[in-house]
């Protein structure tokens, strides 16, 4: 078999905030071993620049965290013969201050878009895959899956609940045929990241508490997204991958 088993030909790929950063690098990844991506996220111009540049690029426009938008957007999706063989649930958000003052309204907006959003479009694929009996479904938790800082407590919640949830869903599908985990990235230098990446302090501390010494690049991600959504994986489920340069192996 050898890398035949990594081979996405023919397979069609819909990654949620995929318009930069990590979602953008892992659609690039699963386009290089030979999937249809479809870009996804709610600025159609920014997901048009980014369609751009990946060959055969598709997009389809809609907010993961509006359940019937989803719906809709998908279900329109798949009757149009077009089905989604692989889902990465990407979408996410950041929101950083001490615990005691943290907004509650930033506090929704993270549960919607990191843990809500992955429920509304899993469910929504899930659906069509199972009606096929095969599907493979990523999420993207984080080390906060894990590990909690200081300033991102709700962050850390709704990425702990990204794994749980990701548990769920292998033990409700797997009889179906469908594979469910997560990756969970370490640091990397993102779009999200970026105040943390510009602070010499931030970055001197990640170094000295990472064992590989440094930031994550995002395209160090692609080869376990590309694994998870290839037939290597067919016995994988409820998974978490940790990508993470050795934080969480490491006190």
């Amino acid at each position: 078999m050898g890398q035949q088993m990594f081979d996405l030909t023919g397979r069609r790929a819909l990654v949620t905030g995929s318009s930069q950063g990590i979602g953008f690098a892992l659609a690039e990844g699963l386009a290089a071993a030979g999937a249809m991506v479809v870009l996804n996220g709610r600025d159609k111009a920014k997901l048009a620049a980014a369609a751009a540049r990946i060959a055969g690029a598709e997009i389809l426009a809609f907010d993961a965290t509006d359940h019937d938008a989803v719906r809709t957007a998908v279900d329109a999706f798949e009757a149009a013969g077009k089905p989604i063989d692989i889902l990465v649930n990407n979408a996410g958000m950041q929101h950083r201050a001490p615990l005691e003052d943290f907004p509650a309204d930033a506090f929704e907006r993270l549960l919607q878009t990191n843990i809500a959003s992955v429920f509304h479009v899993g469910q929504a694929v899930a659906r069509h895959m199972i009606a096929r009996g095969r599907g493979k479904i990523i999420n993207i938790g984080s080390v906060q899956t894990a590990l909690a800082r200081p300033s991102i407590a709700p962050y850390t919640a709704t990425k702990g609940a990204v794994g749980n949830l990701t548990k769920g869903m292998a033990t409700d599908w797997a009889k179906y045929g469908l594979n469910c985990n997560a990756i969970a990235p370490g640091y990397f230098d993102t779009p999200l990241n970026a105040a943390l990446v510009a602070d010499p302090a931030f970055s001197a501390w990640l170094e000295k508490r990472t064992p590989a010494g440094r930031w994550g690049k995002v395209e160090e991600l692609q080869g376990a997204c590309i694994f998870l959504a290839s037939d290597a994986a067919s016995f994988v489920n409820g998974h978490i991958l940790y990508v993470d340069g050795g934080i969480t192996a490491s006190l």
